[in-house]
């Protein structure tokens, strides 16, 4: 097996953060999250955690540190910005507080401030006379911002409050997104409605899943899902990544120099971008693929009795030339979805002890939101304790269209990100943080170690949208039409399970590999 990674380093979207801050090594993930899921992961997926050595439930319960900022009293905050708001302010307490205390200096008017108030705390059926299934089926063709003016009527001066809350997991804004996908996420507005638990027609992959099941169980390496990528290296080239078990391999030194050994029954090959992946002859009848690769400014050819394409599916027309229209159009159609994951070092955190703010929601600011890096302590691994420490603190930013659909906004996110240069994000983030965090001393000159943007022009999986997509029927959904084997050539990816998730990924892998060794015989 030959593994052609376009990547320097191996792991895809589940990539790692490293800094060295006074002698540490702390990290963060750069890509992919965590084991985390709208649904238990399948018996197909679990089984590869559980070859890898991972156990969710255990290393949540004996690694994770959920709670260690809230024992220091830091909690949520909100960030009112100037150009949005009128004014610069932090208001802190989130969830602590009651909302027309914690609003009342926001700078919001008067009747904005009461009605997010009422939207988080009023317990009011706006949906009166229907029953849960009707409401659920009217929630489903209207969108969260739509619920929140014309529903519930609240003054629309609350939109750029809420506008962003749907950033991160849909990659679009509320006016985008459908009521129903947000109830089970807890999003205010819905607590006088009296849902019944469960999902319902016209939900999305994630809220369908969330409404369900309530999830998989989770669990967030230091470097997210890096290490997943890694212990899948130590699976397949053992001498790559020295160790044994999940918890050590979170430090283990990778030695690359085993990734692509001539005498391997598995080579993984870096910094190589395929460029051509064809049939050797027609597709019905070919013996071989061909694939064609660019590495270091040359051209080489491989050739297999099968291929394996688990790149972005919306890129593989330009690939595999001579695909049919309707599998070609179907692949163009999953439009990925843009996102950045910022990190930023700092010499320390004294200035979120002041302000006593773990975590930030800017809703009006270049990046969405403010995070002090988690706190995991797994093998030789172990977070900061002390705000006079160095840390990591991880900010995200989703790059928005407001009023195109999801698609339209993703292509216009994607340029986006193209176009921007370094320097843009260095500003925004300076700019930013020493904003929220002045007050309490920040100083961003003196402060700030180190800056690394990780852009993800092609992030999450498409996942159908209730307010734009039709209801197709499974053999006619695009990501269904799209994964269909050409010839030697089968697809994988998230993208062909049309969810967002790892676990989306490990099962088409799976498929992919069955067709394959199907087809080879």
């Amino acid at each position: 097996m030959l593994i052609l990674d376009n990547h320097d380093d191996f792991g895809g979207h589940a990539k790692r953060n490293e800094f060295s801050l006074q002698g540490r090594t702390e990290l963060v993930n750069g890509g992919t999250w965590a084991i985390d899921s709208p649904r238990p992961y399948s018996v197909v997926a679990s089984g590869l955690l559980r070859q890898l050595g991972v156990d969710p439930v255990a290393l949540e319960a004996r690694c994770a540190k959920k709670y260690f900022y809230d024992s220091l009293g830091l909690g949520r905050g909100v960030f009112f910005d100037r150009e949005t708001f009128g004014a610069d302010r932090l208001v802190v307490g989130v969830a602590a507080k009651p909302w027309r205390e914690l609003l009342k200096d926001a700078p919001l008017a008067s009747r904005v401030k009461d009605d997010i108030a009422r939207i988080y705390e009023a317990r009011i059926d706006y949906l009166p006379g229907l029953s849960s299934d009707e409401k659920k089926a009217r929630l489903a063709r209207t969108s969260y911002a739509d619920y929140l003016t014309k529903t519930i009527k609240a003054d629309p001066g609350v939109l750029p409050y809420f506008q962003k809350m749907t950033h991160e997991e849909w990659g679009v804004g509320i006016e985008a997104v459908g009521a129903l996908e947000v109830w089970p996420f807890d999003c205010p507005g819905f607590q006088g409605l009296n849902l019944e638990p469960g999902a319902a027609p016209h939900m999305g992959f994630t809220a369908a899943g969330y409404a369900q099941t309530g999830g998989s169980a989770e669990f967030h390496f230091p470097d997210g899902n890096a290490s997943i990528a890694r212990l899948l290296v130590r699976l397949l080239a053992p001498a790559a990544m020295p160790g044994a078990g999940a918890e050590d391999v979170v430090t283990a030194r990778a030695d690359y120099s085993e990734l692509d050994r001539p005498d391997a029954p598995v080579r993984i090959r870096l910094s190589s971008t395929a460029l051509k992946v064809r049939n050797v002859g027609d597709p019905a009848t070919a013996r071989e693929v061909e694939v064609t690769y660019e590495r270091g400014g040359t051209l080489h050819t491989a050739r297999a009795t099968a291929a394996v394409l688990a790149c972005w599916n919306c890129m593989i027309p330009y690939l595999c030339p001579g695909m049919p229209a309707r599998q070609r159009d179907a692949l163009h159609s999953l439009v990925k979805t843009p996102l950045v994951y910022t990190t930023v070092a700092l010499r320390n955190w004294r200035a979120f002890k002041a302000l006593a703010v773990a975590e930030v929601y800017a809703p009006g600011s270049y990046h969405d939101s403010v995070h002090l890096n988690s706190v995991v302590d797994i093998g030789g691994y172990t977070s900061v304790r002390s705000p006079g420490e160095p840390i990591l603190v991880r900010m995200t930013r989703v790059p928005c269209s407001p009023g195109l659909d999801p698609r339209s906004q993703f292509r216009a996110g994607q340029a986006e990100l193209l176009a921007t240069g370094f320097e843009t994000f260095e500003r925004n983030i300076r700019d930013q943080l020493a904003r929220i965090l002045a007050p309490g001393g920040f100083d961003p000159a003196a402060d700030i170690l180190g800056v690394t943007v990780n852009r993800w022009p092609h992030g999450y999986a498409y996942e159908y949208n209730p307010l734009f997509d039709p209801d197709w029927d499974e053999p006619d959904q695009p990501h269904v039409v799209g994964r269909a084997p050409f010839g030697r050539i089968v697809i994988a990816n998230s993208d062909s399970g049309a969810g967002a998730y790892t676990d989306v990924a490990i099962d088409q892998a799976w498929r992919a590999i069955g067709e394959a060794l199907a087809i080879a015989g």
